[in-house]
């Protein structure tokens, strides 16, 4: 029997009278500040689809080469396998499960570009089972976002939510089909705002919602909700090692998405505004030697010429601290909203120049990607394409604002571009040290290349310039 001091009685009963308290307090905490999303989720589930796509591929075995190979040994032994196999059947495969929601009552739906893009047959399964065929509004590769239309009337539909208003640390909400399980929810919260993705394009026109929400394949184009049951993101990626979840997502803002929306619902298409600056961040050495309270704002190092920045007075080593009243913290900011402007926009800028503020009205562009993306891809035909690769020709917008003469690598097949390392986008700016302006001469220059051996291909990606070495073989 274990006998205890009056001290130590005491000091137990403070204790017990502190778990207590604890004990009170973290359930009062749990019943007044967690929130219970399952109201959120019954009202919104009904607006969630899923959808499923259908690929045609000519000219392909359901099987892959290597049990083909394996196969024909066994059938003809002692003989080499030939894969050249003429007039095999076109065969469907089922390509990309994502997630979508529907916005209006007449059946229009937002889901991911990278779900529905190159599919042949797109369907659409709704909450309650019913499944329609979906056909493309439009597509905008840069925000990585859809507008699809069913025929059905009288829908369950979400409302969006300011973007803009979130704050870190803000509860969310996702609801998609992750791996095919449909209608699944998922909640986190806010871990940061403002992201960018590296190597998405040489035009950066996202800024991500990033969260710890259990996103995974199949979320894709699904909502993100606030606790007020608005959609305030659609997710987009995740960042993982294994293709699964890790606690790191991001999702398109609402802002974005609803005039990408407008703009695919009103022409199909989207267009976005050019300032025409090159620009990068502003260090702590930088804010020092133009004397700064703090380094924020985008840093100007180059002015296009002719650009709508150079018309409205834009100078080398001005500072961007605002672009139409919006902040801008950090380089990659400016890219963002300028994008979210219409060419012919007349926008307000505020610059920080040689210690003081200037007012500028800058008339904004067209954007490269307003163009590259409709742009007719040239193929070099000659001696079957040897290179792997299709390319072409660069926009005069394009050119104009990055001062590239070349052409773009359009669509990359097996062969010695892959194994080199060459990516889609790239700007291929010389072949076999020969200059190329243009898909014309690319083609010249790749038909008189050697049959076998090195030749050195000069690329620019995301601005920087570098040399591939492509191996040749007979």
């Amino acid at each position: 029997m274990r006998i205890l001091s009056e001290a130590s009685l005491k000091l137990s009963s403070i204790g017990f009278v502190v778990v207590l308290f604890l004990a009170a307090s973290a359930s009062s905490y749990a019943q007044g500040v967690l929130p219970n999303f399952a109201d959120l989720v019954e009202n919104n589930a009904p607006s969630i689809v899923e959808i499923s796509t259908t690929r045609s591929v000519s000219g392909q075995s359901a099987i892959g080469d290597d049990e083909i190979e394996e196969l024909l040994r066994r059938l003809n032994p002692g003989q080499e396998p030939d894969l050249n196999i003429e007039g095999l059947p076109e065969q469907r495969q089922r390509g990309a499960v994502g997630s979508g929601f529907v916005i209006s009552s007449d059946g229009y739906i937002m889901t991911n570009n990278h779900v529905v893009a190159d599919a042949d047959e797109i369907q659409v399964s709704l909450n309650d089972r019913r499944v329609y065929d979906a056909k493309v509004i439009g597509l905008d590769e840069p925000s990585d976002l859809a507008l699809l239309k069913i025929d059905a009337t009288d829908l369950p539909y979400v409302d969006f939510g300011d973007s803009d208003s979130l704050r870190v640390g803000d509860w969310v909400l996702a609801i998609g089909s992750p791996f095919g399980l449909e209608f699944s929810a998922a909640a986190g919260i806010v871990s940061a705002k403002g992201r960018s993705m590296p190597g998405r394009s040489t035009y950066n026109y996202m800024s991500f919602i990033q969260t710890d929400v259990a996103i995974n394949q199949g979320n894709s184009g699904g909502p993100l909700f606030n606790l007020a049951g608005d959609v305030i993101g659609i997710n987009s990626q995740i960042l993982s090692s294994t293709g699964g979840s890790n606690g790191i997502s991001f999702s398109i803002p609402s802002n974005v998405a609803m005039n990408v929306m407008e703009q695919l619902r009103d022409t199909g298409a989207v267009e976005r505004g050019l300032l025409g600056v090159r620009m990068r961040e502003v260090d702590y050495a930088l804010a020092e030697i133009f004397n700064m309270d703090r380094p924020r704002g985008a840093f100007v190092d180059d002015v296009q010429f002719e650009s709508p920045a150079e018309e409205g007075g834009v100078l080398i080593e001005d500072i961007i601290l605002e672009f139409n009243g919006h902040n801008i913290q950090h380089f990659t900011d400016l890219p963002f909203y300028v994008g979210q402007y219409r060419p012919g926009t007349a926008a307000k800028m505020v610059v920080y120049r040689e210690g003081e503020l200037k007012n500028l009205t800058v008339v904004l562009g067209s954007s490269p990607t307003n163009s590259v993306a409709v742009a007719e891809p040239v193929v070099v035909r000659e001696r079957g394409n040897p290179l792997g690769f299709r390319v072409s020709e660069l926009s005069d917008d394009m050119r104009r604002v990055t001062g590239l003469s070349g052409v773009q690598i359009a669509e990359l097949n097996e062969g010695p571009g892959r194994e080199a390392g060459l990516l889609v986008g790239d700007v291929i700016v010389s072949l076999n040290r020969q200059e190329i302006d243009s898909a014309d001469k690319f083609a010249l220059v790749a038909s008189d290349l050697p049959e076998s051996g090195f030749v050195p291909v000069r690329i620019v990606r995301e601005g920087q310039g570098t040399t591939m070495a492509l191996e040749l073989a007979p």
